[in-house]
């Protein structure tokens, strides 16, 4: 693990349900996955929907827990940004209180300390003192996706999870978060597992791409190879969708 901040091995995964007459059921959403992230890397997930993609998201972060395989991580539990910032904020809470939570929640750092790494991370993240005050519903949804990076960074974590962090948003506010992430991956030395369904912001942003179908990976390698010489079919195909 000394080069890496994520291992995964031969990961396996399974949803349960009840059937149609009241069975139980247990269907496979991950089949056998393995790949590895270095520090201060930016891998791409690509695939369609339904392919696995959030499923493994949540087999990391540990919400999934009927899985096999090994999942090992450099530097404590990954965070997560999400795609829906507006759902993923408590609404009646304020945004210091947010951010502030997971700190609270450990309980180790005096009050005025966490009041002080809330008001610094927000700067860092491009929002002013004031936004502590504010609730997600009076914030755009660029600065709400910035609430959800500023709470995601609050713990200081090796490894961040960006489950579509920018497809919600419009072109330009997209660039503007993805310099954002890009900017913080320096300065935190952070890596990220940025998940997304468009090919071009992946090509903006990653070092390494993912390929998933049906809850395997079919193709992996270096951004440029994988855009301009991929190998399986299906890359081929997501790439030439319009």
């Amino acid at each position: 693990m000394a080069e890496s901040v994520l291992e995964v091995k031969n990961l396996c995964a399974w949803y349960r349900g009840t059937g149609v007459f009241g069975n139980k059921t247990r269907t496979q959403a991950l089949d056998d996955v393995s790949f590895s992230i270095a520090h201060g890397e930016v891998v791409g997930l690509v695939g369609e929907s339904g392919c696995g993609k959030s499923t493994l998201a949540k087999v990391i972060t540990g919400v999934i827990v009927d899985t096999g395989g090994e999942v090992a991580y450099d530097g404590g539990r990954p965070q997560m940004i999400f795609q829906d910032s507006y759902s993923s904020l408590n609404p009646v809470k304020t945004v210091g209180w947010i951010i502030e939570e997971p700190l609270r929640v450990e309980g180790v750092i005096a009050p005025a300390e966490r009041r002080r790494l809330v008001l610094e991370i927000l700067d860092r993240v491009g929002l002013g003192n004031e936004y502590a005050a504010r609730k997600p519903r009076e914030l755009s949804g660029g600065q709400r996706q910035r609430v959800s990076i500023a709470a995601s960074l609050i713990r200081r974590p090796r490894l961040i999870i960006a489950d579509e962090p920018v497809s919600s948003l419009d072109v330009t506010i997209q660039s503007q978060i993805l310099d954002l992430l890009l900017e913080l991956k320096h300065e935190f030395m952070l890596s990220y597992l940025f998940i997304s369904h468009d090919i071009n912001v992946v090509y903006q942003i990653c070092d390494r791409v993912l390929v998933m179908k049906d809850g395997r990976i079919v193709e992996e390698g270096e951004v440029e190879s994988i855009f301009n010489d991929p190998q399986h079919e299906y890359t081929k195909r997501l790439l030439n969708e319009p």
